[in-house]
């Protein structure tokens, strides 16, 4: 069989899912039908990919992470390890709640750190930065760095991951690449 993706002799590739030139799916990792991962991802050990997932590309997913139906990551995603997402409000063994999945969106360049929880119905911003072991349990602005449990926004952060510092008219430069950013009304631009 001719594909354009590796996937380790342990990985599961369902019938049905669809895998993007240049992905790399490693160890006991299971992408199941239905499934899109965009080109040249990375989808590390351990990771289970449920069925009408859809990642972009170039999205990195690190090891003993579950995506599960009704999450779409946007391109230059970053999952970091063992974070969750959930895709029901009120989960209980005995009722089933297949009909109540309710979607997450995780926007373009957006990282999430080791150990982060994703409450579902949520939007994770453009750029965004969720730190290690955050609580997501309401919509993550762009460029916007949350921590804690539940999260709260302490900073912003630049499309390369730098803390912003904005002077008094609201400009703020990324040290790695000096392009500015405005921050007006609570939602930073880039200039």
């Amino acid at each position: 069989m001719n594909q354009d993706y590796f996937a380790h002799e342990t990985a599961v590739v369902d019938i049905g899912a669809k895998i993007g030139k240049g992905t790399k799916i490693w160890h006991f990792s299971h992408i199941m039908p239905n499934a899109i991962i965009g080109e040249r991802c990375n989808i590390g050990q351990n990771v289970v990919v449920s069925p009408s997932v859809i990642l972009g590309e170039n999205v990195k997913v690190q090891n003993n992470v579950s995506i599960y139906t009704g999450v779409i990551c946007e391109d230059d995603v970053f999952l970091g390890p063992s974070m969750v997402f959930t895709n029901v409000i009120n989960p209980r063994s005995a009722v089933i709640r297949k009909d109540e999945y309710k979607s997450t969106l995780v926007k373009k360049g957006a990282s999430i750190g080791a150990n982060a929880t994703i409450v579902c119905g949520n939007t994770i911003g453009a750029y965004a930065m969720v730190g290690a072991g955050a609580v997501v349990t309401k919509e993550v602005l762009p460029y916007a760095l949350v921590v804690g449990n539940p999260s709260k926004q302490i900073g912003w952060v630049s499309e390369y991951g730098h803390r912003l510092e904005f002077d008094e008219n609201g400009v703020a430069t990324c040290p790695e690449t000096a392009q500015k950013y405005h921050l007006q009304n609570n939602y930073v631009i880039q200039l």
